[in-house]
């Protein structure tokens, strides 16, 4: 058997989202509407969210934390696997991106799970640590801005509660975690986070190739 991973052909991705994506018509929709837009290179993949909700659903998660929320997607999917009593909160500095996800999470019926905190997403988490919700939270979903990983990591390892899960999406943004002469800034304090969690004494992980390359954590103590 090949060691390498499998190329997916474009039947070979319709294949696996017919099968094994099913996916919310609001959640369908808002998907194609981001795909139109210039940005839409930061959406997330069917696939990579049917793979939150399963993480959020496996976990029996209740309190969630979502830093970079665009339009919505994520948390779209992230609010239908929580359970009726769970809560997510998302940080985001853009009120006209999230205006798309108000509305989705309108029409999806989980609006009232959802808080939507419009500021720097530091600001807010060290505003939740100061109130108490340190070894509180049960997943945290990390897509923002790229220089900032390495805080967000230092945050979410306080945040997050004992078996609680970590992800943090493009850490392998495009090969260029692996080229050494890459300094970007960005590719800099992506290949950090990704050191970071590989060596965090209480953090159980793997690095999975799906979109831009996934890292996820499990909080050990």
């Amino acid at each position: 058997m090949s060691r390498e991973t499998l190329a997916l052909t474009e039947a070979l991705t319709d294949y696996i989202r017919t099968v094994g994506v099913p996916e919310h018509p609001v959640a369908t929709r808002l998907r194609a509407d981001t795909a139109s837009m210039e940005e839409a290179n930061m959406q997330l993949s069917a696939e990579q969210g049917r793979f939150l909700a399963f993480l959020v659903t496996l976990t029996g998660a209740r309190r969630c934390v979502e830093i970079g929320t665009f339009t919505g997607y994520s948390s779209l999917v992230t609010a239908l696997a929580l359970p009726a009593d769970g809560a997510l909160l998302c940080c985001d500095v853009s009120d006209e991106w999230t205006g798309m996800a108000r509305n989705a999470w309108a029409e999806a019926g989980v609006a009232d799970k959802i808080t939507l905190q419009i500021a720097p997403a530091l600001e807010t988490l060290d505003a939740k640590l100061a109130e108490g919700w340190a070894g509180t939270v049960d997943l945290m979903f990390v897509d923002a801005d790229k220089e900032s990983y390495p805080a967000y990591l230092d945050r979410a390892s306080t945040l997050l509660r004992p078996g609680g899960v970590l992800a943090f999406d493009n850490v392998l943004w495009g090969g260029s975690v692996a080229d050494p002469t890459d300094r970007k800034e960005t590719t800099v304090a992506i290949r950090e986070t990704n050191k970071a969690i590989a060596d965090h004494p209480d953090l159980f992980h793997v690095l999975l190739p799906v979109g831009d390359g996934m890292m996820l954590a499990v909080k050990t103590a």
